[in-house]
């Protein structure tokens, strides 16, 4: 068994298959799957239900995965920590990121981590949740990641790094009930239609907030597919409830952008696991925090 095999074992896994995994790994699907075979034979133990064309993990498989992802981080880190001897002109750096906050902050983060550190990569991750960006830390899908919470920041097996904090607004169609300007409180959104995320999102867990507390919303539209809501609101279906960091994409397209009171907001952090991290991804939160040495990355955003 060597790394690379566990590496081709997680393409599979990431990519929900060979074929796709053998796309993205540059390699013909029958060497991907003579590979992960040889290192089924070393385990001895199927990591796959092959159905079709379908791959399934088996629990052999499913156990593997976390063992599987320290094994190529170690390496990952072994070889940054060689190649940071001669300073930072290589590697990437992989953050998970819900839709909103890769909005903002993470385009200004990365734009000044890679003013400052123009070889080194940046890889985004999609997650839709806060537990779905803790999870892929947690378990080294990403070795960073960052999230926005209601509440407390995640703490246990991962570390906080506190960065701001963005409050919730009313996105509207140009035309929408609400002049320009308004301050529109929670009552006043009674009776109004919304177009609403996916559970466990923040944005939702704040208009399920407000339906509880007796504010009469109709969800008009549910979505798992975040890049749909701003054209569903220009289109008239409704409005929205999203985090600040859509205030300026908004405004271009043509909604109407308003605030919300009582004021309410997330919290967004960066998180690590709290074993080393490889030079990319320590010089990204340097950035990221205002902690980097000297003129790296510049100042810290607001």
């Amino acid at each position: 068994m060597d790394v690379r095999q566990l590496e081709y074992f997680l393409a599979v896994v990431d990519h929900g298959g060979f074929n796709r995994a053998a796309t993205a790994l540059h390699l013909s699907q029958p060497s991907l799957s003579q590979s992960v075979r040889a290192l089924e034979r070393d385990l001895g133990s199927d990591l796959f239900h092959r159905i079709g064309r379908r791959a399934v993990l088996t629990e052999a498989g499913t156990a593997l995965i976390e063992p599987a992802r320290n094994a190529v981080r170690s390496l990952q880190l072994a070889r940054a920590g060689v190649e940071s001897v001669h300073g930072l002109r290589s590697g990437r750096v992989d953050v998970a990121s819900s839709p909103s906050q890769a909005i903002e902050p993470l385009t200004g983060l990365i734009h000044r981590f890679t003013r400052a550190h123009p070889a080194v990569s940046v890889v985004v991750q999609a997650a839709f949740t806060p537990r779905d960006v803790t999870d892929m830390v947690r378990t080294g899908v990403s070795e960073l990641g960052l999230v926005a919470t209601p509440g407390p920041l995640p703490e246990g097996e991962v570390r906080s790094y506190p960065l701001t904090e963005q409050r919730f607004v009313l996105l509207t169609p140009p035309d929408g009930p609400f002049p320009p300007g308004s301050v529109v409180r929670h009552e006043q959104l009674s009776g109004q239609r919304l177009i609403v995320g996916q559970r466990g999102s923040g944005m939702r867990a704040y208009v399920d907030g407000l339906r509880a507390a007796g504010v009469d919303l109709t969800f008009v539209v549910e979505t798992e597919h975040r890049i749909a809501i701003l054209p569903l609101v220009l289109s008239g279906v409704g409005m929205t409830v999203v985090a600040d960091a859509w205030r300026g994409f908004a405004e271009q397209a043509g909604a109407r952008v308003l605030e919300i009171e009582p004021a309410t907001g997330l919290r967004i952090a960066l998180v690590s696991r709290r074993t080393t991290l490889t030079p990319a991804a320590r010089a990204f939160l340097e950035c990221a925090t205002g902690t980097a040495n000297g003129a790296h990355c510049g100042a810290r955003d607001g």
